[in-house]
């Protein structure tokens, strides 16, 4: 950390902190106009200029503070240069512009009249170079030549934040100009209207043709939903800085609600696609589904007797494999809920459903208004440009800072025993990261300068091998990462890439390095599961790197099998298509079966449908409360507190997971019905062998490991060929 003074007020901020971004943390506002606080800056407007002691002004946008700099950032001087900035920029300037006429929030004229300058009164004559004429070929986006100040916002925009390339600028001198792909029409190019160009301009050149947009007014039925106007939004601190057109253009996909003592907002497992931010009052968020598992046993109450399934917990049936139960249970939310006590409080500046926002996730969890609530209500779009906004993120991470922080390291079991003044001291050092989807987090090979926690989202690790990348682990949220080059002082030896909507933890390595010295424990805890990981990675390469090439192999992996860890399979040479199988199944889980005869066929078997207990489990990705995992065996298991939104069934690519109805024994919290609880095929591991392989009268069921039981038929050992299939 640093520290310096501007205009008179000492701020101490990190190290390769900018001036403008220095100011910004004090409270002081520098105007600007080619930098948006979710782009890199540029310095090309030169409206930021402030005196830092060097011979000329500085752009303060792209100029680094340093420790004990003295920065002035209004002076006679200062203003005197904006003046004439503003007036040149003026002067080719259309005045009012679409923008202004459209929203009043041109931000060239906005800021020009805010210094007393209006465009009748500009020194400067119009330039005699003609402009390009306004381009109207996009059905969504009209285009003013006239009105850009190439700002390189647009730029920018398409670029960095949408990863399009659409936009650049084209000609020299007095001609430079905007242009799509190669100097294309806007309509003809291969511009996707995603509307981020019109969203970061700061003028009319780019401006909506029509507004159209989601109105959640039309959506949500019931009383106590209103419509915001954009002024009324615009005074709210939370969008301070959003852009006034972007909001007009999203009017409707932001809406104001209010709800009474008692009523549910969300419920835990339902489908969604909004996020809720609290204006006024208190809310309950908690977990309605008791945490159990879905246990199947013989009642012995007569000879005839069925197996009945039935919700135990943990306490109550001690599975193999099983870990203790976490502290803490990680929900969409700025708060983990106690594991014995799922409930905890959500107050104004809160925000949640940001994850089933983003990525569509169903509800992790139950919210309640404990006393009257008003909330805004608001789509993707709008939650989108909101989490760019550096004014809003900073509240937001102050918020996790102050209150979940401890909870979120506390809840991973090996970082359990740090003190609660270790915890305090990295409130300050860490720091908050969010990736889009698909962008790489650390990638192979990378020196290893952070360990990462994983806050919001899903992280796959891989690995390169052939020129293919090889999936390692998918990790959820309370997962980490980054402990094997830090702990060895080596480079990456995986890529981390976020699966969606990312946010994690970051711990610089000084910061991970005095953590270990001053807890031997963690330490301890950290190399026993860097071993694991390093015992499990080197297995899956051992085998993943063999070439083996015959069609046999090839037909194999086509339908999948070489995923799987142990198959049901059926000889139809034996089956006489009983289907006592199925019904043993049906019988051992009370009506609910978990198996179908159906399925791909390999040479004379039939692979019925039924969990396969894949190496690459799609299932696990995207639980919201991370309730689906792998034993140290091959099960994949369902854990307690699963809330039953079907996700994991959803993401089965085999269907071997199916939904499983209780009835509520009315102690539980939550609403009346049913209670919802995902289970797949536990291999019936109360039995000496699972019930579909035991009823079958014609030896025809077989329960087997595909790589030794097809190894014979293959003519090679599948346990030296590929055992986890490469993804391209």
């Amino acid at each position: 950390m640093m520290t310096l003074t501007i205009d008179g007020q000492e701020v101490t901020v990190p190290h390769g902190t900018t001036v403008f971004d220095a100011a910004r943390i004090a409270g002081i506002a520098i105007p600007t106009l080619c930098h948006q606080q979710n782009q890199t800056p540029v310095g090309v407007c030169r409206i930021c200029l402030c005196d830092v002691g060097e011979r000329a002004l500085q752009a303060s946008c792209v100029f680094k503070a340093e420790p004990g700099m003295v920065v002035t950032t209004n002076s006679e001087p200062i203003e005197a240069v904006r003046k004439t900035l503003y007036e040149l920029m003026l002067s080719d300037h259309p005045s009012p512009c679409l923008r202004q006429v459209q929203s009043g929030d041109c931000e060239l004229e906005t800021q020009a009249a805010g210094h007393g300058i209006v465009p009748e009164d500009v020194r400067f004559r119009r330039r005699a170079v003609p402009v390009m004429s306004e381009d109207d070929s996009s059905l969504s986006i009209h285009v003013d030549y006239s009105a850009c100040i190439l700002c390189d916002r647009c730029i920018r925009g398409c670029s960095e934040i949408r990863d399009n390339n659409v936009i650049a600028r084209q000609g020299k001198g007095y001609f430079t100009t905007i242009g799509f792909d190669a100097n294309e029409p806007m309509g003809n190019s291969t511009c996707v209207s995603c509307g981020e160009c019109m969203v970061s301009c700061p003028t009319g050149a780019l401006t909506n043709k029509n507004i159209v947009g989601q109105n959640l007014l039309a959506q949500i039925e019931g009383p106590n939903v209103y419509s915001v106007d954009t002024e009324d939004l615009l005074a709210l601190p939370i969008f301070k800085g959003v852009s006034g057109t972007f909001l007009e253009l999203n009017q409707g996909a932001v809406v104001k609600r209010v709800f009474q003592p008692g009523e549910v907002i969300v419920r835990e497992g339902d489908n969604g696609s909004t996020a809720f931010y609290i204006l006024e009052g208190d809310c309950d968020v908690l977990l309605g589904s008791p945490r159990a598992h879905v246990s199947t046993n013989d009642d012995h109450t007569s000879f005839l007797s069925k197996m009945r399934s039935k919700l135990l917990p943990q306490k109550s049936e001690k599975r193999a494999g099983d870990r203790p139960n976490p502290t803490h249970i990680s929900i969409d939310a700025p708060v983990d809920l106690p594991f014995d006590n799922p409930i905890a409080q959500l107050g104004p500046g809160d925000l949640f459903g940001e994850m089933t926002c983003m990525s569509f996730y169903p509800r992790s969890a139950t919210v309640r208004a404990k006393t009257e609530c008003v909330m805004l209500e608001m789509l993707r779009n709008v939650l989108d440009v909101m989490q760019k906004n550096k004014t809003f993120r900073a509240q937001l991470e102050a918020n996790y800072r102050g209150r979940a922080l401890s909870t979120h390291l506390r809840s991973v079991p090996i970082f359990a025993g740090l003190s609660e003044d270790f915890i305090d001291l990295l409130r300050d050092r860490v720091e908050l990261v969010r990736y889009a989807p698909g962008q790489v987090i650390c990638s192979e090979g990378d020196p290893a300068d952070s360990f990462y926690l994983i806050r919001i989202g899903f992280v796959r690790v891989s690995q390169m091998r052939n020129t293919e990348e090889m999936v390692l682990a998918y990790l959820p949220r309370g997962g980490y990462f980054g402990e094997m080059g830090l702990l060895r002082d080596a480079a990456r030896n995986a890529t981390c890439t976020a699966l969606d909507h990312v946010e994690v933890v970051r711990i610089y390595a000084p910061d991970f390095h005095e953590m270990l010295d001053r807890f031997p424990q963690v330490r301890m805890e950290i190399e026993h599961v860097a071993r694991q990981r390093d015992k499990e990675n080197a297995g899956h390469l051992q085998r993943a790197t063999a070439n083996i090439q015959t069609q046999p192999l090839h037909q194999f992996l086509a339908h999948g099998l070489m995923d799987a860890q142990s198959l049901l399979i059926l000889d139809l040479e034996k089956c006489t298509r009983c289907d006592q199988c199925v019904k043993a199944c049906a019988d051992a889980h009370e009506g609910v079966t978990r198996l179908l005869r159906d399925g791909v066929r390999f040479d004379k078997y039939l692979v019925a449908t039924s969990c396969r207990q894949c190496r690459d489990p799609l299932c696990m990705i995207g639980c919201p409360v991370g309730s689906i995992r792998r034993r140290n065996s091959l099960e994949v298991i369902i854990e307690d507190w699963c809330v039953g939104c079907g996700l994991c069934a959803n993401n089965c690519p085999y269907g071997n997971i199916t939904i499983h109805e209780f009835d509520r024994d009315g102690k539980d919290a939550g609403d009346q019905g049913k209670i919802r609880k995902a289970t797949s095929c536990d291999l019936c591991h109360d039995l000496d062998e699972p019930s579909c392989v035991y009823a079958c009268p014609h030896d025809a069921a077989h329960r087997v490991n595909p790589t030794e039981f097809f190894a014979k038929m293959l003519g090679q050992d599948l346990n030296e060929a590929v055992t986890t299939r490469p993804r391209k």
